[in-house]
Formats: structure tokens, sequence, C-alpha cells
């Protein structure tokens, strides 16, 4: 009974979650191909009512917000259906843990909804930043080859446009569009710096704001950096791999502590609602979450590299 409940919850998420975007890229796909037919492409989209419905949750303040942390973590779901999803989660998590543990874990899974997505949101932006963190020495050399060529180091920025990969090319195109409606260079590449905030990016874009207000040896400058960059990836990556035992240890002993209340009601059904109605088994249950959250919050502090 409680795999096929949890199957079923699965089942009706990606449901949802995959008939939205279907209706939305389909309304997308008619658009292109009657634009094309005709010689011209429409400015609005086919109105269909779920699009429609999507565009009014995308002008609302929750929907502006959440569409904003999805282009930082470099998701291209609508926001209508990452909330939609959010929505179905919050309500089916405390369900499940309530028949799976106790009615008492309910009351913990109304947060569960949102503490998945918080989490999903700010692992994808830590991956996409990462990513970006790799990319650097790449983009300083082309940055550096560029000037030394004789361009400027506004055309500098078109040229890395075109020959940088995902997720650098995105955040180029959005400064060179950020300068071509009116902003100035400088304020495009600090902007670029808030939405990547990361050592490696702060070196980079502080010296070309430097050059472009000082001057000096831009192209040596780009040169050292990528040089400098390079062996700092190289040590990044390291640390990374000797950390990773321990962070995947952490997770490991949560998932086994949830495991053992499941095999508790496994091998006894009712143990873990006893628990809860006992003060005994009450004060047992606190701290033990709070052990479980301050050792994950310790090797999490631990093993945190500096940005």
């Amino acid at each position: 009974m409680t795999l096929v409940l949890v199957g079923l919850t699965l089942f009706v998420v990606l449901l949802v979650a995959g008939i939205s975007q279907l209706a939305l890229h389909a309304a997308d796909h008619r658009q292109v191909v009657a634009g094309t037919l005709a010689g011209t492409v429409t400015a609005e989209p086919t109105a269909s009512p779920l699009r429609r419905l999507a565009r009014r949750f995308d002008r609302t303040r929750l929907g502006r917000a959440l569409q904003r942390d999805l282009v930082l973590a470099g998701v291209t779901y609508p926001p209508a259906s990452v909330f939609a999803v959010l929505v179905l989660a919050t309500a089916t998590i405390p369900y499940v843990l309530a028949r799976l543990l106790a009615p008492a874990f309910g009351l913990v899974g109304l947060l569960g909804g949102y503490v998945l997505l918080r989490a999903w949101l700010r692992r994808a932006r830590e991956r996409r930043r990462e990513k970006f963190v790799t990319q650097i020495p790449e983009l300083a050399r082309i940055l550096s080859n560029a000037t030394g060529a004789g361009l400027s180091i506004a055309t500098a920025w078109a040229v890395a446009e075109k020959e940088m990969a995902e997720p650098a090319r995105t955040e180029i195109q959005r400064l060179n569009a950020a300068v071509r409606f009116g902003s100035s260079l400088e304020a495009a590449m600090l902007q670029l710096l808030d939405r990547l905030p990361a050592r490696e990016v702060r070196v980079l874009m502080s010296t070309l704001v430097v050059s472009a207000r000082s001057g000096g040896s831009l192209v040596g400058a780009l040169r050292d950096i990528s040089l400098t960059l390079d062996d700092r990836k190289e040590v990044r990556r390291e640390i990374r791999t000797t950390l990773a035992q321990a962070r995947a240890t952490s997770t490991l002993v949560i998932a086994m502590g949830v495991g053992i209340l499941l095999m508790l009601n496994v091998v006894q059904p009712g143990t873990v609602q006893k628990m809860t109605e006992e003060l005994v088994g009450q004060v047992a249950l606190v701290v033990a979450c709070g052990l479980f959250a301050t050792g994950y919050l310790v090797v999490a502090r631990m093993t945190r590299t500096e940005r």
C-alpha cells in the first residue's frame, strides 16, 4: 500500500508538470509554424487558457520573484509550472508522511514542498555558478586575444559571446544586451557579478573595471588572470574531490535516520505514532532531529569552500 501511494504521488507530480510543459511548448510551436508559413512571426503566441493563466501568474509579485530565482539558477521551466508542482508537493508530502510515520509528521511536511524547491534552486544555482567559474580562464584568454588584436573591450565581449559555451554565453548575451539598451559597460559587468557572485568573477570584473577607469596593460593583466585562474580551478577541483566523501556521508547519515523510522513502522506498525504520543518519545525525536541537523550544518560549514 505504501509503495502504491508513493508511486501514485510521483506519477501525479510528473503528470502535472509534463502536461503543463507540453501545452506551453505546443503553443509556441504552433506560433512559430504559423509565422513561418505566413512569412512573418506574430507578436503574440496562441492565447490558450493555460498560457493566459501562466501569464497572469508571471505578472504577480510571487511569479516575478520565482522567475528571477529560476533565471539565476539557469532553469528554463515556466514559473507557473514550477509553482503548480510546489503546491502539489506541499499538499501530498504531509499526507504521505502522516500515513507512513505518524500524523505529527504531517506538520513537518507542510514546509516540505517549499524546502525542496529552495534546495533545488540553490543546488541548480550553485552548479551553474561553478560551471561558469570553470569557464573564466577561457573567457579571460578570449578577451585578452581580442583586445590584443586591437579590438575595444565592448567588441571583445561580443566576440566572447560567439566563442563561449553555456552558461557563459547566456550571461555574456545579457551583458551585451544591457550595453545595447543604454547601460554602461561597467554597470553591465557589475550586474553580471551580482548574478554570479564568485571570487574568480570578481577578480575578472574588477580588473576590467579598473582598466576602463584608469587604463593600463589590459592584455597582460588578462593573460596573467587566465593563468592564475587555471591553477585555482585545479586546486578547487582537488578540494571538492577531497571533501566529497564527508558531504556524502553527512547526507547518508540523515537518510539512514529516516530509514530507521520507516523500518520501525514496517517491523512494528504504529511504533512511531506511539513515540509521538509519549513525552519520552517526543523528547527523543526532537533531540535526534536536532543532532542530525547540527551534524549536517557542522559538516557543511567545515567542508564549505570560499567563493
